[in-house]
């Protein structure tokens, strides 16, 4: 006897199964690119020591990877939905997962700055082409659900890794090769191994999975499409009005000032903690996957709140007032445990609130547009991933605090805030189906 089920069972049905099937293959890419580049935070000290690089010099190095990811952005993104986002992504893991590795040769400065710029260019257009697939599967009110659990990889890549990281930065000495040479070794190998894998198992459309049926696959694509457009080929031509939308750029600019603080925050705490009177790597590390832990939480609980409370800027203001209030704490409280505990609260809201961005952007982009879109948005964010650690950098050199880039993290934080009612309103005069618009 066959049931029959109705189009709302089909299509929960078909977004549970996504749900388990899709995102841990996403999150293990992601996972692998956020841990390759963040792992220099904990070589910050021992580069120091072994090349001469400075702290200036190492926030530049640090920040300058997203300025070669943001250079190739859009365009890489723009193949991805030509060719498939599946053979593209599985290609951006084999070569960045190669220069990871080859951060082992480093010799000084420039070299640093080299290597730190192709991993940038290599890993150009991973996140946005994620997000697109997220387009394409999943309804416009399961977004932010998805993208939070795709947001789990970067976290668990922060409690995880830092403690790897610090272990294997205790291998110096063993085959002639420093600590941090050996880190960047292993932790780029299986970044190689994964692009391999997601190159035979990463369906890139419903329809291309063989674990849905037609039904579901159908109801899948069909609930993708934003309201009001139920053709997305024909909404999909002039992906450059997508870059034009006031929607577009004031999200992109909230973005850039929260990766000015969150970037900053991930490349420095290490640093931070060391400067706390604390020498070994492996508890350095343990201690700064505090933010690991504050940003795991955040992407658990943020999205759930968001989608329980209609109003999306209302939703942004009320967080980033949270980050405001963690960061400007951590200024003006001298002691360490406190001070550990304020990592992970101003990661809860700076890293928490990430999902939320790209579910408010995807309510307004379809097809092709939503490559472009969400591309031109993650390149103004990286732009700010550049300037984070730049900054950080300026200001632990000019005052011998890597702690006062706090300072840094407030003022972004501030000036994000007053950007939030300007998105408000560009929202509330955007044209186009009211559910669309919240």
């Amino acid at each position: 006897m066959t049931i029959m089920l109705s189009t709302a069972e089909t299509h929960w049905l078909a977004t549970r199964r996504a749900m388990a099937r899709l995102i841990p293959l996403m999150c293990a890419i992601y996972f692998m690119s956020y841990l390759d580049r963040t792992n220099v935070a904990l070589a910050k000290a021992a580069l120091n020591a072994d090349l001469g690089i400075s702290a200036a010099a190492y926030g530049l190095g640090a920040g300058i990877f997203f300025l070669g990811y943001a250079l190739l952005e859009v365009p890489s993104n723009l193949l991805a939905h030509r060719i498939g986002p599946r053979r593209w992504i599985a290609r951006i893991a084999v070569t960045w997962g190669t220069l990871s590795s080859a951060m082992m040769f480093v010799q000084g400065e420039w070299s640093f700055y080299l290597l730190r710029v192709l991993l940038g260019i290599a890993e150009a257009g991973l996140f946005p082409a994620l997000m697109y697939m997220v387009t394409l599967w999943f309804a416009p009110k399961d977004r932010a659900i998805a993208i939070g659990w795709i947001y789990l990889a970067p976290a668990l890549a922060l409690v995880i890794g830092n403690p790897i990281g610090g272990a294997l930065m205790r291998m110096d000495g063993i085959g002639g090769l420093h600590g941090w040479q050996w880190m960047f070794l292993l932790e780029g190998l299986p970044s190689i191994i994964v692009g391999v894998i997601l190159w035979f198992k990463l369906p890139e459309r419903p329809r291309d999975a063989r674990w849905l049926t037609k039904a579901e696959a159908d109801s899948l694509e069909a609930h993708a499409l934003l309201p009001g457009h139920a053709d997305s080929h024909e909404y999909s031509g002039h992906w450059g009005k997508a870059l034009k939308r006031p929607t577009t750029i004031l999200i992109g600019l909230i973005y850039f000032l929260n990766q000015v603080a969150f970037v900053g925050l991930v490349f420095f705490t290490p640093s931070i903690i060391q400067q706390m009177q604390i020498t070994s790597p492996l508890t350095v590390g343990l201690l700064s996957s505090s933010v690991g832990f504050g940003f795991l939480a955040g992407v658990l609980v943020l999205p759930r709140i968001h989608r329980k409370i209609a109003r999306d800027c209302y939703c942004l203001g009320l967080f980033t007032v949270g980050l405001i209030a963690s960061s400007l704490a951590f200024t003006l409280i001298n002691d360490a445990a406190v001070r550990i505990a304020l990592f992970t609260a101003t990661a809860f809201f700076a890293g928490g609130v990430l999902p939320i961005y790209w579910a408010i952007a995807m309510k307004r982009l379809q097809g092709i547009q939503a490559a472009a879109g969400l591309a031109f948005i993650n390149t103004i964010g990286l732009l700010g991933g550049f300037a984070g650690p730049y900054l950080f950098g300026l200001v632990e050199k000019a005052t011998g605090l890597s702690s006062s880039g706090f300072y840094v993290i407030v003022s972004a934080a501030v000036l994000g805030l007053l950007l939030v009612p300007l998105l408000a309103k560009a929202i509330d005069n955007e044209p186009g189906p009211q559910s669309v618009a919240e």
